[in-house]
């Protein structure tokens, strides 16, 4: 009997032992998340307001992209100028409505 009170109160031991291990171990990772968590959301929100301007920049670069291609065209050219610029032809008179 004496052997079997050894046994029981080593299993107790070691259980206690393994309890305290885990408790300091969440405890540990416990406070490494409340350490991290700011840093986390703040690197998620910068995430959110980088992709937004990521995707205003590919809706300029699309627009863009088209106006290189309609400035290849020399009749585009030539009415970009006289609409931009005030630009005439000979004979044309021009009258700049104000909106």
């Amino acid at each position: 009997m004496a052997i079997d009170m050894k046994t029981s109160e080593k299993a107790k031991l070691r259980i206690k032992i393994y309890l305290t291990v885990i408790a300091l171990l969440l405890g540990f990772f416990g406070y490494k998340m409340y350490y991290y968590w700011p840093k986390i959301y703040s690197n998620y929100h910068e995430k959110q307001v980088l992709e937004a301007k990521y995707n205003d920049l590919l809706a300029e670069e699309d627009t863009l992209s088209d106006d290189i291609v309609k400035l290849q065209d020399p009749d585009y050219i030539a009415r970009y100028a006289r609409e931009k610029y005030l630009y005439s032809k000979n004979g044309e008179i021009i009258i700049r409505i104000l909106e």
